[in-house]
């Protein structure tokens, strides 16, 4: 495929292929990765592409941060630091997109199960977007002043990647940054467009395991069992006036049972039931009061059904415990910025997320403001179609999800290169 699918609202410069002896152009880069995820502390195949890729334009790069985190760093004389993140891991999900590049991979976690391994979330459009974004910037020298430190971080999905790289020295082995940017694609714009947020961007996040005990038997004997199964389920229902009844509705919250596993043949009550939990805000209190509420509705279910104490529910949670907020002077000069050199049609508000990330860390520990935006990913066509009342447009983590990438990428370069100039002008 030629580059001239990168037309979409770019300058000549930025269309220009690097100088390098086979360079790879982005869309065909992009179906590769689409083709080939890999899950959380995996992503060894993809590290090592945008590495060479980075290498290849002129970066010093150094691999295995964070186990298998990648960092570019580009200096270009004296002015700030700008880290550009873009996260590479794909998710435990089965594609239905029908595409001819559709990934047909599988993987697990650990010893866990085998399961098909997609790029739901659009990582790989982030990826290539970082390798564009550092062609450019190395390309464009005159056009900036400054040093950009460019990471590929893994385990995003997993919410563990930012901190494995912090923990290996990110900021010490490294240039310190003086801002941090990333973006993300989403399916509520189309393909072309971005979207700032002002301070708010993405929530709390807690993933919570819950196994639910009881006592098991023959399913024709229920009277002899303390049957975890509809104590599970009767769990599950109770949680929902949590955020119903007991949540403010101006302060945003989700409780969401995203997984239910128990028992094993159709004649058995179990022992016990596993169920996986996430817990979303924007406030710490709010979040313990909803982690409170889940423990306390958990126990009290199981008193109800006549279980002792020994058989009182088991709760682990691991949290992300900040929500991601942008900068909001920096958010403002970003969305600026955008409405000048994208035009202000390209540019949408959105309402905040209640997705999660923890992007937020690197400026937290940086101690330096960050910013992260999204990129449209919806073809025009589906875009308009589903206007008109047609299909409704896969949302991220779906396997249905399938960015549209020329358009995608290129405004995805367009905006990223746009923003570290301005962070980063040439004197």
């Amino acid at each position: 495929m030629g580059r001239t699918i990168f037309t979409f609202g770019l300058s000549a410069a930025l269309l220009a292929a690097p100088a390098l002896a086979a360079p790879v152009d982005l869309v065909t880069l992009y179906k590769d990765l689409h083709t080939h995820p890999e899950l959380s502390f995996q992503e060894t195949r993809s590290a090592g592409i945008i590495a060479a890729e980075a290498r290849a334009a002129g970066f010093e790069v150094t691999e295995k941060v964070g186990r298998t985190g990648v960092v570019a760093v580009l200096k270009n004389g004296k002015g700030p630091t700008v880290l550009i993140r873009a996260d590479m891991d794909g998710l435990p999900v089965k594609e239905t997109t029908g595409l001819p590049y559709a990934s047909t991979a599988m993987g697990n976690y650990g010893s866990g199960p085998m399961t098909p391994v997609m790029h739901a979330c659009g990582h790989d459009i982030h990826m290539s977007v970082w390798v564009g974004t550092a062609r450019w910037l190395a390309e464009n020298r005159k056009a900036w002043r400054g040093t950009v430190v460019m990471i590929g971080q893994p385990a995003e999905e997993g919410l563990g990647g930012a901190k494995a790289m912090l923990d290996d020295g990110l900021l010490t082995r490294f240039p310190k940054p003086d801002y941090a940017l990333a973006l993300h694609d989403d399916s509520r714009i189309p393909a072309g467009t971005v979207s700032v947020p002002p301070f708010r961007a993405l929530s709390i996040s807690t993933s919570m395991d819950m196994v639910v005990k009881g006592i098991g038997g023959h399913g024709a004997y229920p009277a002899t069992t303390k049957d975890p199964v509809a104590l599970a389920a009767r769990i599950v229902t109770s949680l929902q006036p949590l955020i119903s009844r007991e949540n403010d509705p101006f302060h945003p919250a989700v409780i969401t049972v995203g997984s239910i596993h128990g028992g094993t043949k159709h004649n058995i009550i179990p022992d016990e039931v596993a169920l996986q939990l996430t817990i979303r805000s924007y406030d710490a209190v709010q979040q313990q009061r909803l982690l409170d509420g889940i423990a306390r509705v958990a126990r009290g279910e199981a008193i109800a059904a006549g279980l002792p104490e020994t058989l009182m529910p088991v709760i682990h949670s691991t949290a992300i415990g900040v929500p991601t907020l942008n900068d909001a002077p920096l958010a403002t000069r970003l969305k600026a910025q955008f409405e000048t050199k994208l035009g202000k049609t390209r540019v949408i508000d959105l309402d905040p997320s209640m997705a999660s990330e923890d992007f937020q860390l690197f400026g937290l520990a940086a101690k330096v403001p960050s910013v992260i935006y999204w990129l449209g990913g919806v073809g025009q066509a589906q875009w308009d179609a589903a206007q008109k009342g047609g299909p409704a447009i896969p949302s991220l983590h779906n396997g249905g999800w399938a960015p549209d990438p020329g358009p995608t990428i290129a405004t995805g370069v367009e905006s990223m290169t746009a923003a570290a100039v301005m962070l980063m002008p040439a004197k």
